[in-house]
């Protein structure tokens, strides 16, 4: 069993010569199996495709994708998106009273999953042609005695209402234009809008133009205009890039107090999050953009376990070569053994309503420098004073060393491709070791003659990460390169830069809220404490230890390593929860440590 996947990004007719038809050993024997299709290019019949692999070889953008597939799967095709297109077999089972969560790579089918379960995508079981698709008596007939049977029949009817919060919420300005409380006001069937506007502190942006919202904002009015509708099943398509950790934290408490009465499903990257708001988790694994599949349930801590060990189980299939181990942490810092990459003198930058607070201070050589804190806590303004984008209003920074820096919102430009803007910033794009420490592990190789503007959002946050690092520079600045990325990107992205530190003898500094990222990466940590959207002060950088018990005691949250050392939030006034906090350690008890 194997299908036959054409990725039409890549697929180049008038740059090629037609190398897939030219050398398939059954074209060459007289029969069609690929013919050139109405818009030019191949179509593969998978009936006839022998399944040699000749054509993914000889094809010269890598766009055709032959693969084999497990007989298990045979029956459980959900949705098929055409002839040589992605299939995703199998859906998660969402339950009442219960987190069902969906945790897997980008393009192994979640958000098509999502939109089938919520009714805005019929399932087709794979009959894509025009005149043979089922009809939803086929369908429920297909789910015959599965508890999926009754969930689509819910759904047909129109007996069950639904409620979708979107992956992307920086699209939403583009198909709603007016204040954030008009929209909320669309959806408070539940009369609930006040206490989410509170719960979710968004009272001073509501107000506001939809066009003229943070990140952060948009992602709390898309939560508090799904959770305020009056719906029996609710979906939340990512629910933590450009939120920090505090409001991660809140949005997943908030989530399960909705479960308890309602069905909830989730598709979230958070490993920490997910680790705490979820009951259930259904592995989504496979090739990306060619084929999907969702593994049966299994509960949260085991499921977790599995996808970072890289093997299921049940299923008996690797999803990777090698499990995901969590390093203990570095070395306490003292002056002696701390070379500078640069020192500054103390300084301060103020707005209208908003004053940060810089101690003087070292940035280590041959590190990297995780930064935590808040939303609204002066992160961004103060790697953007050392980016020398903003100019302190009191004390003078003076580094007189080359900063590269990538911005936590990234807008492409049109008509340039992913190859000319690397080549714009360094002359290493086609030499070996580029290839190997930069454009494969970001995933970077088959998207360089694609235009930014086509890009999808972690597309385009990968290539940022490599022009970043692409520069000749003393210190990089990156704020928040996990947004739109899956885990598996995440691990590459940490292993891509602690590598580039250490092998450049240089430093990086690395916003991010996501603590799995933040501790597989960094070496130290810079905290920032204060009042968000009134003032801000920096703290360190610690050792990782001294510098997660600060942020981890403002947070009232205490971390246990589990399984492959990975960090995990202890459950609130759990015994190990009082133990830690009674002796002032936040981040693990000093012995795993």
């Amino acid at each position: 069993m194997h299908i036959a996947v054409l990725d039409r990004r890549y697929c180049q007719p008038k740059r090629c010569a037609e190398e897939c038809i030219k050398y398939c050993p059954r074209v060459r024997t007289g029969d069609e199996t690929i013919v050139i299709g109405e818009d030019g290019r191949p179509v593969i019949s998978e009936e006839m495709c022998i399944g040699c692999g000749i054509c993914v070889k000889k094809c010269p953008f890598k766009a055709i994708y032959v693969v084999g597939l497990p007989e298990e799967l045979e029956g459980r095709e959900v949705y098929r998106y055409g002839e040589n297109a992605f299939a995703l077999y199998g859906l998660p089972i969402p339950r009442m009273g219960h987190v069902t969560s969906i945790l897997g790579p980008n393009g192994t089918g979640k958000s098509t999953a999502v939109n089938i379960l919520s009714g805005s995508l019929k399932p087709n079981l794979g009959r894509y042609r025009q005149g043979e698709e089922p009809s939803w008596e086929d369908i429920i007939k297909h789910y015959a005695g599965s508890e999926l049977q009754d969930y689509i029949r819910s759904i047909v009817d129109k007996e069950k209402c639904v409620s979708v919060k979107p992956q992307y919420v920086d699209a939403i300005p583009e198909v709603f234009t007016g204040k954030a409380i008009e929209l909320l006001k669309q959806n408070d069937e539940r009369n609930a809008l006040d206490e989410l506007v509170e719960r979710l502190n968004i009272s001073g942006a509501v107000n506001q133009d939809i066009g003229t919202l943070s990140g952060g904002e948009l992602q709390r009015v898309a939560l508090a205009a799904c959770m305020a509708r009056d719906a029996d099943f609710y979906f939340f398509d990512e629910i933590t890039p450009y939120l920090d950790i505090y409001q991660r934290i809140n949005v997943a408490n908030m989530i399960r107090e909705l479960a308890q009465s309602k069905t909830v499903l989730v598709v979230e990257h958070d490993l920490a999050i997910l680790d705490l708001l979820a009951d259930s988790v259904h592995i989504a694994y496979g090739e990306p953009c060619v084929f999907g599949v969702m593994a049966y349930p299994k509960g949260v801590r085991v499921g977790i376990n599995e996808y970072l060990s890289g093997f299921l189980s049940e299923e008996n299939i690797r999803t990777r070569r090698e499990a995901v181990q969590f390093e203990l942490r570095a070395p306490k810092v003292t002056e002696e053994n701390v070379e500078p990459v640069s020192e500054y003198s103390a300084f301060e930058v103020e707005f209208e309503q908003f004053k940060l607070h810089v101690d003087r201070g070292v940035i280590p050589r041959n590190s990297v420098i995780g930064i935590v804190g808040p939303n609204g806590i002066g992160k961004t303004t103060y790697i953007r004073t050392l980016a020398g984008l903003q100019e302190p209003t009191k004390g003078k920074l003076e580094m007189n060393i080359a900063v590269s820096y990538k911005p936590q919102y990234i807008k492409a430009d049109s008509g340039i491709t992913v190859r000319e803007l690397l080549t714009s910033v360094t002359k290493d794009l086609y030499k070996a070791y580029y290839a190997t420490e930069v454009l494969r592990p970001l995933q970077l190789e088959k998207l360089l003659d694609r235009d930014l503007v086509e890009l999808s959002g972690g597309e385009i946050q990968r290539v940022a990460i490599a022009e970043c690092i692409s520069r000749r520079a003393d210190l990089y600045l990156l704020d928040e390169p996990s947004a739109h990325l899956d885990v598996e990107q995440r691990i590459q992205v940490t292993k891509v830069l602690r590598r580039f530190a250490k092998n450049n003898e240089t430093s990086v500094m690395v916003i991010d809220h996501d603590i799995y990222l933040v501790d597989m990466l960094s070496d130290r940590l810079m905290v920032f404490s204060g009042t968000p959207m009134m003032n801000g002060k920096v703290m360190g950088p610690f050792d990782m230890r001294e510098g997660m018990n600060r942020f981890l005691k403002n947070l009232n949250i205490t971390f246990r390593r589990g399984e492959g050392n990975r960090p995990r939030i202890n459950k609130p006034e759990s015994k190990l929860d009082r133990e830690q906090k009674e002796i002032g350690e936040y981040y693990y008890i000093r012995g795993e440590s």
